[in-house]
């Protein structure tokens, strides 16, 4: 199943709706990095993750990031990517 996005191609992700749905599980920044790592490893073996820096930028500033690094964040807070992409409308 294709997701219909390019793994590298940046996104635009709604850094207010990461940041409400990181606030809701009641985690830090560095908690949500530290549970990113572990939501990969359990999915993949691998344990990949963001930097709190980065999540920082995409918070505050929507800051575009490849779509595998949306995958990151979405594994994390276990929702699906295109829920967290930021609608064109609410761009600017």
């Amino acid at each position: 199943m294709s997701s219909g996005f390019d793994d590298e191609a940046p996104v635009v992700p709604d850094g207010m709706q990461i940041r409400r749905l990181r606030r809701a599980l009641g985690w830090s920044r560095r908690r949500m990095v530290q549970h990113i790592a572990e939501a990969s490893f359990r999915e993949s073996g691998k344990r990949e993750t963001i930097t709190s820096n980065l999540l920082e930028g995409i918070e505050e500033t929507n800051e575009p990031i490849a779509y595998s690094t949306l995958c990151l964040v979405a594994t994390g807070l276990d929702r699906n990517p295109v829920e967290l992409v930021l609608a064109p409308d609410d761009e600017g």
